[in-house]
């Protein structure tokens, strides 16, 4: 039994989602059980065998600062939900809630894997092959070291071995060129410790790639900072919006655009389905020392439940096992490489 703990009152519905949310992965994991967390009145009358329900008196709010959050809301519901996963009540946690707080209050509670300075936040975009390309960071760091990257590469490759059944799947450092003089000295430097590790036999390293190659799935991982990586994210959840708000306008125009909508039907939305981030719903906090999952603030009840789904497979497929074998196997090239001093995580009083 796979239990995870919820925060049911992060994201921009709250309750409304999650719980629905948590109904529909209930009904599809038969062999998993639930934490639920939230404010009394929010989790009044609901019930299930495979559910327990934890009361939480105060909310993280998506306009919340890190300060609030971490250290003046201790009775809130994500932080609550965290708090499970260190207790080892749960197996996983999952949010929707704000994406800073959460990375805060986790590495708190968690503390990060052995040569790990910062978490990365690890998602999929959907490229044109059919699947998704996982992408790091998708918004956890917006600014990043050399040695950081590397980090996330291991981290990211061990993510998609596991997800994706890839025992040794190729990685690229997002860049504005193919060619190894390009980019900012930072992404060089990047690279060349890249290289280094696959030549040690801990990466799969393909080499530079463009963000078109994010769409197009040359490889399966991408790396980046979080700021680049948030706007390829968001770029992506555009174009399905795009494409939606096509199909309604064409349909409503002269009768010409309505006869070409209606032919373009079926192509339209198939690629709109394929593209649905909801589909793809679920980021991985990666290099802690427990699972916890984002999930879109904004998602409906069937994205979130795919958030849902996604920490259960991370957990069954043991993702933190794995990573840190791959920690392991990599800790002589990663070992010395810590540059981090300014963001280490706030002591509590």
């Amino acid at each position: 039994m796979i239990t995870i703990a919820v925060d049911c009152m992060g994201g921009d519905h709250g309750p409304s989602v999650t719980l629905p949310a948590c109904r529909k992965f209930l009904d599809a994991r038969p062999q998993a059980a639930l934490v639920l967390v939230g404010l009394p009145e929010a989790l009044r009358g609901f019930a299930h065998p495979r559910v327990t329900l934890i009361e939480a008196s105060e909310v993280v709010t998506m306009d919340d600062p890190l300060e609030v959050a971490l250290r003046k809301k201790k009775d809130s519901s994500m932080r609550v939900a965290v708090q499970q996963v260190k207790d080892g009540s749960a197996q996983a946690a999952v949010s929707a809630g704000n994406t800073g707080a959460l990375m805060a209050i986790s590495r708190y509670l968690l503390k990060t894997l052995d040569g790990i300075e910062r978490p990365a936040l690890s998602g999929q975009i959907p490229n044109a092959l059919g699947g998704a390309t996982t992408v790091l960071d998708l918004g956890a760091n917006v600014d990043c070291t050399a040695p950081q990257l590397l980090q996330f590469a291991v981290m990211g490759s061990a993510l998609v071995s596991v997800m994706q059944n890839k025992p040794d799947p190729s990685v690229g450092l997002l860049n504005i060129g193919s060619e190894i003089i390009k980019g900012n000295e930072t992404i060089r430097e990047a690279g060349d410790l890249m290289r280094a590790a696959a030549l040690a036999g801990d990466l799969n390293f393909f080499g530079n790639v463009e963000g078109n190659d994010i769409f197009k799935g040359t490889v399966d991982l991408v790396v980046c900072d979080g700021f680049v990586g948030n706007v390829a994210l968001k770029t992506g959840e555009g174009l399905a919006s795009m494409i939606g708000g096509f199909l309604k306008a064409e349909f409503s125009k002269n009768i010409f655009t309505k006869f070409a909508a209606v032919v373009a039907y079926s192509v339209l939305s198939a690629l709109k389905s394929r593209i649905d981030p909801g589909r793809h719903n679920g980021a991985a906090l990666l290099g802690l020392r427990g699972v916890v999952f984002k999930s879109h603030g904004s998602a409906d009840s069937l994205a979130f439940a795919n958030a849902l789904l996604r920490a259960y497979d991370a957990v069954d497929h043991k993702l933190l096992e794995r990573v840190q074998t791959r920690l392991a196997h990599a800790a002589p090239l990663l070992a010395g490489l810590h540059t981090d001093t300014e963001n280490a995580v706030p002591s509590l009083p």
